[in-house]
């Protein structure tokens, strides 16, 4: 693909100024978003809609100056399509009305077979590859087998993860079972979406924060390594780059730095200088989201000028290896004129710095 920045940054080209795009960019902060979800009848009814799928992934490329896109699906397709029964609830989020509780449950789960279980993710992806502008790149992804687990175990979004840290101290090899299954669906399923046309691919460990360093790297970095592993292995003709973003992970940028990625998501609790000085990969974030909600254009636009002076600062005065994002989704209380103010001001000063 030509004239793209966001993918010179991945494949550490040189760049006529930062890309940016933002994570959960289609959602619930765009009135056309709304509409549309309202016409697919539920959240899920649109992540399994290639046609609205594509019409809301659409949506802040034709609002906004982004660099890239972001397929509009959900991390928990992977273990609805292993055999839990996934549902969402207004005020309360997702649900697995058969969460994992032994090993008879694991025993079992379905082997997926992406291009059938998961076919309508791949339309989506073709769509879109139509549909998006030429110098847009897509992005595909799924989430952590860590992450995976805790709303496999614990049946939703958790505060303190109990259920699974139980297995953690208790159960590892069971776990570890777990894991494993998760890892070969999640690496078979962003193998099938690189067949189908994204041009990269994302990790979100998004509950990876929540382990002491040592879990961390025995229940969440090993996983997220076999599966770049097994997608290399599965097809050494593709040059795909990878993302992979552990929210809260910037205490363990040492060990994130191992993983044979080329990008590490960083969230807004890690100053991207520091994380400059620890890891030699393109480096993704990490504006703290609150701030679309409840900022002015000014403090946006001094917010950025610092995230982006800083880095700098950092990188011998180049703005180069640095993709900006938020540090972790958009929030459904963005004002859409504050993420415009956003995206032209990284681009503004990203020029002239």
């Amino acid at each position: 693909m030509k004239n793209s920045n966001f993918l010179n940054v991945l494949s550490k080209n040189n760049t006529t100024y930062t890309p940016i795009w933002l994570m959960r960019q289609a959602g619930r902060y765009l009135p056309e978003y709304r509409n549309t979800r309202e016409k697919a009848g539920s959240f899920l009814s649109l992540c399994k809609n290639p046609e609205l799928a594509t019409e809301v992934t659409l949506q802040p490329i034709r609002r906004f100056q982004l660099d890239a896109s972001i397929m509009f699906s959900d991390i928990l397709v992977v273990p609805e399509a292993m055999g839990l029964d996934l549902y969402f609830t207004d005020g309360e989020g997702p649900k697995f009305a058969n969460p994992i509780k032994n090993s008879l449950d694991i025993d079992m789960l379905k082997t997926v077979i992406p291009e059938i279980d998961l076919a309508y993710v791949m339309s989506t992806i073709r769509n879109l590859k139509q549909e998006l502008p030429n110098n847009i790149p897509l992005i595909g992804f799924s989430g952590s087998p860590w992450t995976l687990a805790c709303y496999m175990l614990e049946g939703g979004a958790s505060k303190n993860y109990e259920k699974i840290k139980a297995w953690v101290y208790s159960e590892p090899k069971l776990l570890h079972l777990l894991l494993d299954k998760i890892s070969i669906a999640v690496a078979d399923y962003l193998v099938c979406q690189i067949k189908s046309g994204v041009d990269t691919i994302m990790l979100f460990d998004s509950w990876g924060g929540v382990l002491t360093p040592a879990t961390f790297k025995e229940f969440s970095l090993q996983y997220l390594e076999k599966i770049l592993q097994r997608i290399k292995l599965s097809l050494p003709e593709y040059n795909v780059p990878s993302i992979v973003f552990t929210k809260g992970g910037g205490v363990w940028l040492d060990q994130l730095n191992t993983l044979s990625c080329d990008a590490l998501g960083i969230d807004w609790t890690c100053d991207l200088s520091t994380a400059r000085g620890k890891t030699n990969k393109v480096l993704q974030g990490n504006l703290d989201p609150v701030i679309l909600s409840v900022a002015d254009f000014n403090t946006i636009r001094a917010t950025v000028k610092s995230i982006l002076t800083k880095y700098q600062d950092a990188n011998n005065g180049s703005l180069d290896g640095h993709i900006f994002n938020l540090g972790h989704g958009i929030l459904p209380t963005a004002k859409p004129e504050n993420v415009e103010c956003l995206v032209d001001a990284v681009h503004e000063y990203s020029l002239h710095l």
